[in-house]
């Protein structure tokens, strides 16, 4: 990534962006104080930072922008207080396991800092939680969820299933603010890889997959490869095979099934659905 040149299209295209930023030198030293600090995956964020200290002027009811980010930061605080833990449990195994824990929680604190600043870029107080706020077990559902692997990655696999299906559901509340529209759909992609590495890691591990499901990278139908029916509100949904009003098994005379037509698309969930699956996480 050249900042220099990206920062030279910027100013072609709008010359008064420093004036914004304070200076120019001191937007280019904020933003390699900053993403000397962070993950090359998260230096996107670092950019929306700046360019939303420039041009925070929401043009969908204000409202509705601040509910739906502070919305999503409340998932994410779950989030990162859920790999916290985890990686300080003791019980990951060392190496590309432990690593792999590692990378996802430092993305979803990233996830956690870059919303708070968006939120208070656009007039709004961020909502704020601790680690006391959560409780893990789920009111005792997981009670091993840090003492057992197996368990704590099926609870990982299913926070990151749903955040992948919630901020589908949340991005038309954004579709007429570019910015943070393209914000929030960048943090739903770096979700779903997390969603699939999990996924392939519990397959390695062969860790609570019950008889006859195979875990991919994606959801099949409504299954969860998980040995218990307390995650299910997360995946029910997840076996709809028509999108747009079209049944997409067997079309155009494809041999096309259910499972591969489900596994093409993932389902939003509303915010009512969400908060029905995450409220038992929370203190």
């Amino acid at each position: 990534m050249n900042l220099q040149n990206i920062l030279t299209e910027i100013e072609n295209t709008d010359p008064e962006v420093y004036d914004r930023l304070d200076t120019r030198r001191n937007a280019m030293k904020s933003f390699a104080k900053t993403s000397g600090k962070i993950a090359l995956a998260a230096i996107p964020f670092a950019l929306g930072s700046m360019f939303q200290k420039a041009y925070a002027s929401p043009t969908a009811p204000k409202d509705l922008i601040l509910d739906t980010l502070n919305f999503a930061l409340t998932l994410e605080y779950l989030e990162a207080n859920f790999y916290i833990k985890a990686v300080a449990s003791g019980i990951i195994p060392s190496g590309d396991s432990l690593n792999s824990l590692t990378v996802i929680r430092d993305h979803e604190n990233e996830h956690v800092n870059f919303l708070k600043t968006a939120i208070t870029a656009a007039g709004g107080t961020p909502v704020s939680f601790t680690a006391s706020s959560f409780d893990f077990t789920a009111k005792g559902t997981f009670p091993n969820v840090f003492s057992d692997y197996g368990t704590l990655l099926a609870v990982a696999q299913t926070f990151e299933d749903t955040g992948v299906r919630a901020y589908k559901g949340q991005a038309p509340n954004l579709i007429s603010n570019n910015d943070y529209l393209t914000a929030a759909l960048q943090i739903h992609s770096v979700e779903a890889r997390h969603a699939a590495h999990l996924r392939e890691m519990r397959k390695m591990a062969n860790l609570l997959v019950p008889s006859g499901v195979d875990v991919k990278p994606w959801i099949t139908l409504n299954q969860s490869g998980i040995g218990t029916s307390a995650v299910q509100a997360s995946y029910n949904g997840e076996e709809n095979v028509t999108q747009a009003g079209v049944l997409i098994t067997n079309i155009g005379g494809q041999n096309i099934s259910a499972a591969a037509a489900s596994e093409a698309f993932d389902e939003p969930l509303s915010k009512e659905q969400v908060t029905a699956i995450v409220t038992p996480f929370f203190a």
